[in-house]
């Protein structure tokens, strides 16, 4: 906190049902260390237009309420995604908070406070835009740190190197293609003491079947998208001496970017240009390689763009209540 200054009773985060998109905006609330409420959006019919201006219409009846019913507090709102932009928007207008937004918003960018857009989203030059290598997400040094402590037990045994393979699948179909799958499991198995695995809700369970087949014959963990008991994606991550992941998610390739493993990235085909170009964002900048038989591990620093963000906000004087 700056000296003299007053900080905002806290910060709301409107999160859209897509999980990786909601962590958008999570990622930069958590980053902030500052008090945050959650208000978790559902759709109604109209979300599907283009609604192209300040409006609630977009959400569904009990979120629209409950919007319209906040005390006052919030000083600052975080969003991500087309569909939350005119909800962002209508909030700046009859509530006065100042408005923080991930994506393309769709229409409006420069009435907001911070747009904050992928290099991969070809991002234009704006007082109000930042560019990040990308995207914004939850996972943080302080949590691998946790998940490496809670993790040690189980993944501190395996042998080395041991490989982190995050496999996604293609955003709108019924799963990955089990054949690169099958490839690609094969493929680390063939260069990892041990493969930590663990799969999507897009990959399948054809997909996900045809990789622990290929995993069988080496020391691995398998976890399945939805399965029970701990989720152990972070401490993968955490004891990781590298990670492949599949190119499609740009949540999974932000996230694996948060340690300082290195990073390689398979095109498993279910890629699209958007995706493409985060690759060579990143291939650009040092902070991914592609995927290869036998890859040689290079350094790089975590990157930390959900910090980057936070600080900016801080730097901007968006958390320090308005005068008057």
């Amino acid at each position: 906190m700056a000296d003299g200054t007053e900080e905002a009773e806290g910060v709301l985060v409107l999160a859209d049902p897509r999980a990786g998109t909601a962590a958008q905006a999570l990622g930069i609330a958590e980053r902030l260390g500052v008090p945050f409420r959650t208000v978790p959006l559902a759709w109604s019919p109209l979300a599907g237009l283009p609604l192209r201006w300040p409006t609630l219409a977009g959400l569904a009846a009990p979120v629209r309420q409950a919007l319209r019913a906040l005390p006052p507090g919030p000083r600052l709102v975080l969003s991500a995604g087309r569909r939350s932009a005119p909800v962002a928007l209508w909030l700046r207008r009859h509530r006065g908070v100042r408005t923080v937004h991930c994506m393309r918003p769709g229409f409006g960018a420069a009435r907001f406070d911070l747009l904050v857009l992928g290099r991969h989203d070809a991002p234009w030059a704006a007082p109000n835009l930042l560019p990040i290598l990308g995207a914004t997400h939850r996972v943080s040094a302080a949590r691998l740190a946790a998940a490496r402590a809670e993790w040690a037990g189980a993944l501190a045994p395996l042998p080395r190197p041991r490989v982190a393979l995050l496999l996604g699948g293609p955003a709108r179909a019924v799963g990955l293609d089990p054949a690169p799958a099958a490839a690609l499991g094969a493929r680390v198995a063939g260069f990892a003491g041990a493969v930590l695995a663990t799969t999507s809700r897009r990959t399948g369970r054809a997909a996900t079947e045809a990789l622990a087949a290929a995993l069988a014959g080496v020391p691995h963990r398998l976890h399945r998208w939805g399965e029970a008991g701990p989720n152990p994606y972070l401490g993968f991550l955490a004891w990781a001496d590298a990670v492949v992941v599949s190119g499609d998610s740009v949540s999974m390739i932000s996230e694996a970017l948060a340690g300082a493993a290195p990073v390689f990235i398979a095109d498993l085909g279910a890629s699209g240009v958007r995706q493409r170009r985060l690759h060579e964002s990143l291939y650009a900048a040092g902070q991914a390689r592609p995927v290869a038989a036998a890859p040689a591990p290079f350094a790089r620093a975590p990157l930390d763009e959900s910090g980057r963000v936070a600080a900016e906000i801080r730097a901007r004087g968006l958390l320090v209540r308005a005068e008057g």
